[in-house]
């Protein structure tokens, strides 16, 4: 009964157009970012910032990402971990390399660095697409960690091979280092976010983003209406990597602190980062925010429900965790393929009749 329209018209084409063209969609949008941003830090502490979050957040950068190029241009992608690596040794280097300069600068240089290496590898997609292209992407996956792991001067030739992140503070309060304070960390995380999803939801209702979900339906046809492949192809492929590489440098430098390329960065990190857009939604932004927050809460809950109350054994929630997670990949492949995000729209369009019939 909440969720109406009457009263709500627009008077001008900007207030038609806006993102929330609904008053209850915008407050509600407003109250979500006043709770966010004023009272999540003053309640949070360390275990449900490291457990909850800064997972949540950080990956939901990531499935933006992987979004934008999979969901928005139909350009399937299986490099999302090697990427993500490419922004955490940027991170490192340029903190290591200028520690004078303010980590935001050096988190977002971390994700102009991804971009370009995404376009490099974004190339192939000019030929090839579909199975063939994913092969490549996997192939690029593999040869991005190889490569951190052999060439000594990524990690400043340490013996271990692994990377630490030195002590770095914004306006006098420290972001980086084993002496952070929770609300710091997720305040910093919590700003890139926020702009991810901004830069990304006004990207996708832009002229770009019209052009890459013309190439995703139909690439010949968009090409004979006048859509540039060569262009539409590598933004997409440049955007996404920027997003992958912010999230790459915000897990190294903000949530771990110390990486081994080969653990945290393998192939497993980039199937997590796509069931995190297949389950929430494809070609959605709410999407890449609930894929994000059902892959990251789903252990916490069991870990509660299972351990915590049942008694159970850790290894049999973990698997349950892996059970769960892949039977909703192929009910949400077969029943719904645009995932949470549809289930959400859907439950909108009941409210806003009810209670008359749909």
């Amino acid at each position: 009964m909440l969720y109406r329209e009457a009263g709500d018209f627009s008077t001008t084409y900007p207030q038609d157009s806006q993102t929330f063209p609904i008053r209850f969609d915008r407050y509600r949008y407003y109250v979500v970012l006043f709770i966010a941003i004023v009272v999540v830090p003053f309640v949070i502490n360390d275990y449900w910032v490291n457990s909850l979050f800064m997972p949540f957040l950080i990956y939901a950068i990531a499935a933006i990402g992987l979004n934008i190029l999979t969901g928005y241009c139909g350009q399937v992608s299986l490099g999302t971990g090697g990427f993500m690596a490419v922004g955490a040794y940027a991170c490192y280097k340029l903190m290591t390399g200028f520690p004078e300069v303010s980590m935001f600068i050096h988190v977002l240089l971390s994700g102009l660095i991804t971009a370009a290496v995404g376009v490099l590898f974004g190339l192939p997609s000019l030929r090839i697409k579909g199975f063939y292209l994913a092969v490549a992407t996997l192939a690029a996956q593999f040869f991005l960690v190889w490569m951190f792991n052999r060439v000594s001067w990524f990690y400043n030739y340490s013996a271990s091979g692994q990377i630490n992140a030195p002590e770095r503070d914004t306006f006098g309060i420290l972001i980086t280092g084993p002496s952070t304070e929770a609300w710091a960390t997720y305040m910093f995380c919590l700003i890139f976010t926020i702009f991810s999803a901004v830069v990304a939801r006004n990207l996708t209702r832009g002229s770009l983003g019209r052009q890459w979900m013309a190439i995703r339906d139909m690439d010949i046809a968009a090409e004979i209406i006048g859509v540039n492949p060569l262009k539409a192809k590598l933004t997409a492929f440049a955007v996404s990597s920027f997003f992958v590489g912010i999230s790459g440098a915000l897990f190294f430098a903000v949530y771990l602190g110390a990486v081994e390329v080969g653990e945290v960065f393998g192939i497993t990190k980039s199937f997590i980062v796509l069931f995190m857009i297949i389950i929430g939604g494809l070609g959605s932004i709410f999407g890449s925010f609930a894929g994000a927050a059902f892959i990251v809460m789903l252990p916490v809950v069991l870990k509660i429900v299972g351990v915590d109350w049942l008694g159970w054994p850790t290894d049999i929630v973990a698997h349950l965790n892996l059970v769960i997670v892949g039977l909703l990949i192929v009910v949400f492949l077969i029943a719904e393929p645009h995932g949470l995000a549809q289930l959400w729209r859907v439950a909108k369009e009941k409210l806003r009749l009810w209670p008359f019939p749909h």
